[in-house]
């Protein structure tokens, strides 16, 4: 009929079918192959890059960390204070005989830097067989005295130095001093009422009272006052004010004002009625006019004289 479909011969479409599985199996091979390859290549390259790793790391060892030539021969110290070499470099946990390229000079940097006298240090390689240390010491400008528990029950006053920053320390053990101090302990002022939990070494006062009374400290070094008085001792209890008292037994009250000004007006003062021979008993300079004024009448008491304090310049030993 018409619409009678032909049947085909299937023998005709059967090496096409092969063919089509061959071309199959051969991708697949070749793609093996090419994945076995890029494998050795892979292997083989981390291989070579181990044997480079590892063997640079003995060549190395054997050229430079471990080679006598580097030994350190001197630990050199350069410190601006007065605290012995010898025991600045036990600190840095540094032997003569280390090999000089291995030292972590980082950990010797922190080691140094947490004990609380020391405030910066450098290190720095010498080659072939030198070290060098840098030492900025923490000078104490002023002292508070606390009383804290002691091992019996009772109690014990601890005498705690600050900076000029507000670290805490204590002081500086006379064993560990190459030098006598710059500036003798009994004459640093000293800030009272200072609560204990601000008094902690290591750290610094949170205390904006003690701040202010630190920077007063700095800023009447360098005042027309400096040599004229003295600062034996600086009350903070009371807030927004200092209460100064000098070694003279002048009270001088001051506000947190910028102390520049208030210093200046206390030299205008003083110096008005040391012309007159009195001297100052009771000054307030935290009120702006009408400045509250007690003096000493003549013959009551000497008039103070001229007060010679020794510098804070620093030393060096090498």
């Amino acid at each position: 009929m018409w619409f009678k479909r032909k049947p085909k011969n299937r023998r005709f479409d059967r090496p096409q079918l092969l063919n089509v599985k061959l071309r199959s199996s051969q991708t697949r091979a070749a793609r093996f192959r090419l994945a076995g390859l890029g494998l050795s290549i892979s292997f083989s390259l981390v291989l070579v890059l181990f044997v480079l790793w590892r063997g640079g790391e003995w060549v190395l060892d054997r050229l430079v960390y471990e080679n006598d030539a580097f030994a350190i021969l001197k630990i050199e110290v350069l410190t601006d204070g007065v605290i012995a070499p010898e025991h600045l470099r036990r600190w840095a946990s540094v032997k003569v005989g280390q090999n000089l390229l291995a030292l972590d000079l980082a950990r010797v940097k922190r080691d140094l830097e947490l004990v609380p006298l020391i405030q910066t240090a450098a290190i720095e390689r010498v080659l072939p067989r030198t070290l060098r240390l840098r030492i900025t010491e923490r000078e104490p400008v002023a002292q508070v005295l606390a009383m804290q528990a002691a091992g019996a029950g009772g109690y014990e006053q601890v005498i705690y130095h600050l900076d000029e920053t507000g670290f805490v320390m204590l002081p500086l053990d006379p064993r560990f001093r190459a030098a006598p101090a710059v500036v003798q302990i009994d004459t640093l002022p000293t800030i009272s009422g200072v609560g204990t939990r601000d008094l902690r070494p290591g750290r610094r006062v949170d205390s904006l009272q003690v701040r202010a009374a630190l920077e007063l400290i700095s800023k009447f070094d360098y005042s027309p006052m400096a040599g004229l008085a003295e600062v034996q001792r600086i009350n903070v209890t009371t807030p927004e004010i200092l209460e100064v008292f000098t070694s003279h037994g002048a009270e001088i009250v001051f506000s947190l004002n910028p102390f520049e000004q208030q210093l200046r007006r206390w030299h205008l003062v003083y110096d008005l009625y040391q012309k007159q021979g009195k001297a100052i008993a009771m000054l307030d300079l935290s009120i702006a006019n009408n400045v509250p004024l007690r003096l000493v009448e003549p013959g009551a008491a000497s008039l103070p004289a001229k007060i010679i304090k020794p510098t804070r310049n620093r030393k060096k030993n090498v």
